[in-house]
Order: C-alpha cells, then structure tokens, then sequence
C-alpha cells in the first residue's frame, strides 16, 4: 500500500511540474562574438523598462530564459550594452534568436514566432528610414525645405506602407501594436497628438485587441491614446484659424513664425527679429548636457550680440517653474512651449530629436540646420 501510496505521490509531483511548465513561455539561443558580454532579459512594460535577469556569456554566447505566460501578448527585449532585439510572447512558446555582436540589433533571425519575425522586419525598416532621413538631413547641397520635404515624403510613405501590409491587415497581432510605437530619432512615428490619420491606426489596433484580448491592460491604454488625440487635434482646430495667419507670414518671410510667452510673461514673435541673424534653438533644461551647453551658447551671445546675432530659445521642459528658475540670468530670448515634444512646432521644423538648432540670416530666411554646419561660429560669422 506504502509503495502504491508513493507511486501516486510521484505521479502527481510529475504532473505537478509539466503544469508548471505549460505555463511558462521560453526565449533562447545564441550572440556569437560575445564572450564575457551581459546578456539583459527585460520587459519592456507600460510603466517603463525592468530587468528580469540577465546571463554573462560564455564562449559559444548561448542563453536561455523563461517567465510566466501571460493572458494577452507581452513585450520583452535582448539587450547588450545599447545594442537590442525586440521580442513579444503571447503564449507558452518558446522563441529562438541567433545574433551576432556587435550590431546584434540588426543582426539576427528568429524562430518560433511570427510575431518576433514580422518585428524584425519592421525594426529592419525603421532603421533603414531613419538612415535614409539623417542622410537627406545632411546634405548640404540640399537646402532646408528641400531636405525637410524629402524627409516628410520618406514618413509619409514608410507610415502608408506599415498601415496597409501590418497594422490594418492584422490589427489584433502584437506586431501591429509594436509598428504603432516606432521612433525616427527620438519621435513616434505615428504620432496621434498631431496626425488625425495616426489616430485611426491606434483606434484600429484598440478595438482588435478588445476583441481578441479583452481587458488587456494595453488595449486599454490604445484607447485612451486615441482619445486624447481626438481631444488634442479638435483644440489645434480650434486654433487653426490664427495658426494660418501666421503661416501665410512664413510664405512671405521663408521661416515658420513662432509666437509664445517668454520668461517675463511676453509675447515674443520669431519673424519679429527681421534684421539680426538669429539662432534659433529647441531646447530642453532638464538634459544632461544642457549646462555645457549653455555655457557655449553664452560664449557665442557675448561675442557676437552687439554685431547683430540674437537667440530665440524654444524650451520644451514640462515644468515650467524649472524653466523659468533656469532661463532667470540668460541674456537671449527664452520662450517655452507647453506642448512640449509633442508640439506641432517640432513637425514643421522637422525635428527628430532635441537638442536641434537652426539659423537665420537677416532677411528671415532659414539657412541651415545643425546637422548640415560643420562650424556653427564660422557660419554665423559669414551671416552678420
């Protein structure tokens, strides 16, 4: 009886673990060239990003890790050092990567999960986009307009690619919701706070996932993104009619004009500074480099304010109590928009990341851009 009583015991602990196991998901395989390197495991989650483990890796860079399944697809990343590979599990499969470091990000093939293919091959778009648009951006046989025009066509077309082939053919696939969150530089792609088209492909991908993953906690979130787009896009209609006023100034000017607030509470006009060179910089204070690089633009005011140069500084810091302790003693124009890095501002200057500058010439006409100066003082310098 003892005996049978153990048989049964250790038939259960069996059955125990294979449950156990059915209910984890498993991502495994290889980064060759990479010995001694730390392999991350992290999920990458609406709150933000969090290690779940990590491996040193041996000679042959093999690796291997599991978490618990989840009801709806989840996303996760391989990281070494910057270099990442984009992973999403929605059941109990087990995925397979082989890369090869550096430059693992590009790198490498899956199996085991189309969902992780069809990322990798949007990952390998995206990074094929971004180059082709720091290419056009700096070319300096292009003017500004030019390059800004080529690089907007460029968008335009990789975001009406990506809607028809996965976002609206698969909407309920963790693809699809992946596509929704990719960056050309530090900005979305498709971005709901400023293009009424983006806001349908959120939408899309929301009421998917209602209906394949009802009360996932990311559906959810879809949604209310696509609400705030709405609300947002229905107050830059509401201030459309005066932003067009000003935008018939640019066809007559050569610059988009901005109007905000500087630290004194006044109105101050971009084209209103007609006759000086004029840097123009997006900046935002709450930055690791902003103090050197402050320290710089100081050094450029005092030399050559009284010979004509003006800054116009654009803040994009949320808080604007910081701001204004940070922009107290500085000589130059300071102004702050309160959209912040989701400001149309940044759209029609084109702007992929912040910090980003421009100049001017006296006759309100855009010149260059930084990324198109090799001697940001010689230029200014050839202007005044």
């Amino acid at each position: 009886m003892r005996h049978i009583i153990k048989a049964a015991a250790m038939v259960l602990a069996a059955m125990a673990v294979a449950s156990c196991d059915n209910n984890k998901f498993r991502v495994e395989g290889e980064i060759s060239n990479a010995k001694d390197s730390v392999l991350y495991f992290e999920n990458v989650g609406l709150e933000g990003v969090q290690v779940l483990d990590s491996v040193k890796l041996g000679d042959n860079g093999s690796f291997a890790f599991s978490g618990d399944a989840t009801e709806a697809p989840e996303f996760y990343r391989l990281r070494i050092a910057d270099q990442i590979i984009n992973v999403s599990i929605d059941s109990t499969e087990t995925v397979q990567f082989k890369g090869e470091y550096p430059g693992m990000a590009s790198n490498y093939t899956v199996s085991g999960s189309d969902n992780c293919e069809k990322i990798r091959e949007l990952t390998l778009r995206q990074m094929a986009l971004q180059r082709q648009a720091i290419d056009l951006q700096n070319n300096t046989e292009l003017g500004i307009a030019k390059a800004n025009d080529s690089i907007m066509k460029l968008i335009d077309a990789y975001k009406d690619d990506v809607k028809r082939n996965y976002i609206y053919k698969e909407p309920y696939q963790a693809y699809s919701y992946f596509a929704l969150f990719q960056t050309i530089g530090s900005w979305l792609i498709f971005n709901p706070r400023t293009d009424k088209d983006d806001i349908k492909a959120f939408a899309a991908v929301a009421t998917s996932w209602d209906t394949y993953h009802p009360h996932a906690e990311r559906g959810q979130n879809l949604h209310n993104i696509a609400i705030e787009g709405m609300k947002n896009q229905r107050i830059i209609a509401a201030k459309n009619s005066d932003f067009e006023v000003d935008a018939s100034k640019v066809t007559e000017s050569g610059v988009v004009d901005i109007r905000l607030l500087d630290n004194n509470g006044h109105e101050r006009s971009l084209t209103s500074l007609k006759g000086q060179v004029v840097l123009l910089d997006f900046h935002i204070f709450a930055m690791d480099e902003s103090p050197a690089r402050i320290l710089a633009l100081r050094e450029l005011y005092n030399k050559y304010h009284s010979q004509g140069l003006e800054i116009y500084q654009v803040s994009l810091d949320p808080d604007e109590h910081f701001w204004k302790q940070q922009t107290a003693a500085l000589p130059w124009i300071n102004v702050r928009d309160a959209d912040g890095v989701g400001s149309q501002r940044l759209m029609l200057y084109n702007i992929q990341a912040v910090p980003d500058y421009f100049l001017i010439d006296r006759g309100n006409n855009l010149v260059k851009r930084a990324a198109q100066m090799k001697d940001l003082e010689a230029e200014i310098k050839k202007l005044l």
